[in-house]
């Protein structure tokens, strides 16, 4: 039963309003909850030193009743401030932690609103963007299916397939100078023209970042310029390094004036256009007109040079 000790207060989170209540219990009265999408190791020495700066955590987990067993309760949001509280009792013998501060809810959430509050929470926190959005994204197709992480994330089902590709490159990036760097260097990769960007190209890029070959983000935008390039491109692909492929990339054609210049920018616009793209768009009265128009032109242009 409530007290007056324990009043109950409304949190709004999002679209979730939770009935909670603040009180202080004994850290072994509180699991994690194993369906929870932040992965990778939770042990965190910044975490330990800051606690221990506090005299105790400063900040209260989220808890609800646990569903299965009586008098637990299960954590919601704060898994890693429970973690390290852990190991500072258990490996350094600091009993003091033991009682933690808690925010409890009045019932067990549901899967759904779970997630939402959990991911609305940490959205407030400065490592969303720099570290975390891949990862949960990722998390979440594990635990509930695409269609329902995007729901839950408030993207698009393409929005979150390119998180979760971003993701799974970055775990493949394992010989960076600062491993948290791998997101930013995914991106930047993934941000690369997916026609250039074939599957043999970007395990080429992986093995060369991993090797320390491609070693910064200039790196990255040279490729741009490297992966245009047909010979080079191949180059690349059988090994050469980014330096020396680079040589291979064509200069860009030399600009022509007067008449002449003017004559290579309508071709290029021309090749810019698919023709089955021309052709699904049907009959263009007006544009047949004007094609028929420089038809007649450039053949008095040629009967007048020949």
């Amino acid at each position: 039963m409530m007290t007056a000790e324990h009043p109950w207060q409304e949190r709004r989170l999002g679209r979730t309003i939770l009935r909670t209540y603040r009180d202080t219990r004994d850290l072994y009265d509180v699991v994690p909850n194993p369906r929870q999408p932040r992965m990778g190791p939770k042990e965190d020495l910044e975490l330990q030193r800051q606690i221990e700066a506090n005299e105790g955590l400063f900040e209260p987990l989220l808890v609800e009743p646990h569903p299965d067993v009586d008098g637990k309760l299960r954590i919601i949001d704060g898994d890693r401030r429970w973690t390290n509280s852990k190991i500072l009792i258990e490996l350094h013998k600091k009993d003091q932690y033991r009682h933690i501060p808690l925010e409890i809810t009045d019932r067990t959430l549901t899967d759904d609103e779970r997630l939402r509050v959990w991911i609305y929470i940490h959205r407030q926190r400065k490592e969303w963007d720099a570290k975390e959005k891949e990862m949960v994204a990722y998390g979440l197709v594990d635990i509930v299916g695409r269609a329902s992480a995007a729901n839950i994330l408030g993207v698009t089902v393409r929005e979150l397939d390119k998180l979760v590709e971003v993701y799974e490159l970055s775990e493949k990036l394992t010989n960076l100078p600062e491993p948290g760097a791998s997101i930013t260097w995914a991106r930047e990769i993934k941000n690369i023209n997916k026609t250039l960007l074939t599957p043999t190209v970007l395990e080429t890029i992986v093995q060369k970042v991993n090797e320390n070959e491609i070693t910064n983000s200039k790196d990255i935008r040279k490729l741009r310029v490297v992966l245009r390039d047909p010979v080079a491109r191949q180059k690349f692909v059988d090994g050469e390094s980014l330096n020396h492929v680079l040589e291979a990339v064509a200069p860009p054609p030399e600009k022509k004036s007067g008449l002449a210049g003017e004559l290579e920018q309508l071709t290029t616009a021309l090749k810019r256009h698919s023709w089955t793209t021309l052709l699904e768009q049907g009959e263009n009265p007006q544009l047949l007109e004007q094609v028929e128009e420089a038809e007649k032109l450039l053949k008095a242009l040629k009967r007048v040079l020949a």
